[in-house]
Parts: C-alpha cells; structure tokens; sequence
C-alpha cells in the first residue's frame, strides 16, 4: 500500500519556477539586462549607503541612467521594476528607522536596568520611578511624567477631536446641502494645512494666559487646554478623512433602509455609520496619531517641568510630554540624555503601532459582525 503525500509547498514551488521560466521567455533580452542592471545598481547604491560609502554616487547615478533609458525603451517593465523598488525602499526604510531608534536607545536602557529575581531588566527603572534629572547626582531619566503628559492631553485631544468630527462629517455627508458642503468642506481642509506652531501661539498668547486667570493658576501652561488645541488641529483631518468615507456608502443602501419605513437619523446610525466604520475609525486614529505624535503645540504651551502633576488627574497644570521633551532638548542634550529621548521616541513608536494594530482588530471584528469577510 502506497502513502500519498501532499506537498503544496513544492507544488507552489514548481509553479513559480514555471512562471517565471515563462516570464524570461516572453520579454525581451534588452528589457532584462536594462532591468537587472538597474536593480543590481539600486542594490550597489543602497550597501555604498548603508557602509557610508563616498563611492555611493556611482551606482546610484547608473541606476538613474539606466532606469532613464528603460523608461524609454521598455517601460511597461521598467514601470514594473521601479514601483517593485519604491515599495521595497518603503519598507525596508521603515525597518532601518525602527533598528535605529531601538539600538540607540540601548545605553540608556542598560544604564536604568533593574535585577529583578537576580534577571537584569533593561530600562525597569525609567518606568519605575518618576524621577528626571540629567544633572545631579543620582542621574535619573524616567519616562512616568512625560508618558502621563502625554496620555492626559491624547485623551482631551480625543474627546473633543472624535464626537465632533465624526458629527461635522456625519452633517456634511448626509445632512448639509450641497452648496453649504461646497464651502465647508474645503474650507475645513484648509484648517488641517494650518501649521502647528500657529496652534500653538494662539494658545499660548490666548487660552494660556486667560486660563491661568480663571482658575488661578502658578505659570501658563495646562493639560487641558493643549489637549483642546491639539485636538482643534486633528478636528480636520478627523472630519475630511471620515467625511470621504462616509459619502462612499452606496447611495442604494440608505435608499433601501428610508424604503422600508425608516427615519433618516435611523438609517444614518444603523445603516451609514456602521457600514463607512472602518474609515470612520480610521480618521479618528489619524486624529489620535496627531495628538500623540504633535511637538510645536505641545512645547510652546507647557510649562517643559519633567514631573508629575499632583494629584495626577489634575488637569490644571501641565508639565511636559514625551513630544515636547524631545523638542526641547535634542539641540543641547549629548551621552545619556540624548539615548533617553531616543527612548521617547520609541515609546511613542510603539504607542502608535498598538493603536494601529487596534484599529485593524476593531475593523476586523465590525467585518465579522456586518457578515463581510473575514
């Protein structure tokens, strides 16, 4: 009796090998020497750059010749071959940034390093104490502070950014006519090309000084109200990149839900909304990746004390961020300090990979519930 074996692996294997065989058959020789010679160019230009090479320029200036006269001979190939590149590039850029920050912030993450159970953990202390001073003697760089800045504005930032731009794009999809939508749509685009630094002094030179008034306050600078003019700077994007996705519902959808009885608040809720989620949710994790990552708002309005409020939840005085820390100190910090910005950094990396891995698992699952694919 004979055992058969199922080898999908090889199966695949073989299939690729054959159309690739029938890939070098049908296109010309001219069009694959330009194309290998290009891509071993590209690749001679990228290892020049990564050794620090002064004899970089060579290689990269045959590629840009040689995809200069594919582009004319063979481009559909050459097209090909160029867009293959820049995908590749893109991640493969992404991948050195990543190396870069987490291998910079290795000194300072071995200098606070904890035993715990006689296992040396790396960094344990800069999130175990709360404690930053790059002075005096014991030199400490813990994270708490900044990280506890930085939750308290993204969650202010959130609740105001999320519900009113999710409605301001609900009113211009489905309720406001179109020659009101003709004005505010673009004018709320403009809005989302405001640099931050505008932001910034406007609350610096307003809110700060009037809040600091109000609620009696010792110095400018309060969580509260950054995390309202963070917030005020990603209502843009919010409401145009929610407002797209929202108008890509089809228009037979809704017509189906008003057919059978249902009010327009009814079918906005429970048909459009449910239905653009994955954009929806998309624009509002945009607007928290700008509250998180926004530096010049941030650093003009607080007050740059690496501390923690107390009590914590008071939102009336506002310290620093992991943001503004960095902004604030990169010019002049050297050794050590400049290691634990690079730790900032990766924390706030990191943040907004769990937010965006969050976002796809939420999408996922809104898939699954409307009956989509999964």
């Amino acid at each position: 009796m004979t055992e058969t074996t199922n080898e999908p692996g090889t199966g695949t294997g073989h299939r690729r090998i054959r159309q690739a065989r029938r890939f070098v058959d049908r296109t010309e020789t001219g069009a694959l020497v330009t194309v290998s010679v290009m891509s071993a160019a590209l690749l001679a230009a990228l290892a020049g750059f990564l050794a620090v090479s002064s004899l970089t320029i060579a290689p990269f200036a045959l590629f840009l010749i040689t995809a200069g006269y594919g582009w004319l001979r063979h481009q559909e190939l050459t097209a090909r071959a160029l867009t293959l590149a820049m995908t590749a590039s893109t991640l493969l850029i992404l991948g050195l940034i990543i190396v870069f920050i987490f291998q910079a912030s290795m000194p300072v993450l071995s200098y606070e390093s904890i035993r715990v159970f006689g296992i040396e953990v790396p960094g344990l202390r800069m999130f175990l104490e709360t404690r930053w001073d790059a002075v005096s003697d014991p030199v400490r760089y813990s994270m708490v502070p900044m990280i506890h800045g930085t939750l308290v504005v993204t969650v202010i930032a959130t609740v105001v950014a999320a519900p009113l731009g999710v409605a301001a794009a609900l009113f211009l999809s489905e309720i406001a006519p179109p020659a009101v939508r003709d004005i505010v749509k673009p004018g709320v685009e403009i809005l989302a090309g405001i640099p931050s630094i505008i932001y910034g002094f406007i609350g610096f030179t307003l809110l700060s000084p009037w809040a600091s008034r109000q609620f009696q306050t010792t110095g400018q600078g309060t969580y509260l109200f950054v995390g309202i003019v963070v917030g005020l700077m990603a209502l843009p994007t919010v409401v145009s990149v929610a407002e797209d996705a929202l108008s890509s519902v089809p228009e037979s959808m809704k017509s189906g839900s008003l057919a059978v009885g249902t009010t327009d608040w009814q079918t906005m809720t429970s048909i459009t909304l449910p239905a653009a989620f994955s954009g929806v949710s998309a624009a509002v994790i945009l607007g928290v990746g700008r509250a998180i990552g926004e530096t010049m708002a941030a650093t003009v309005m607080l007050r740059g004390v690496p501390r923690l409020t107390d009590p914590l939840i008071n939102v009336f005085y506002g310290q620093e961020t992991l943001t503004s820390l960095i902004a604030r100190n990169y010019g002049e910090a050297d050794g050590l300090q400049m290691d634990a910005l690079f730790v900032a950094g990766t924390i706030l990396f990191v943040t907004v990979l769990i937010i965006s891995i969050g976002s796809q698992y939420i999408e996922w699952r809104m898939r699954k519930k409307l009956g989509g694919e999964v």
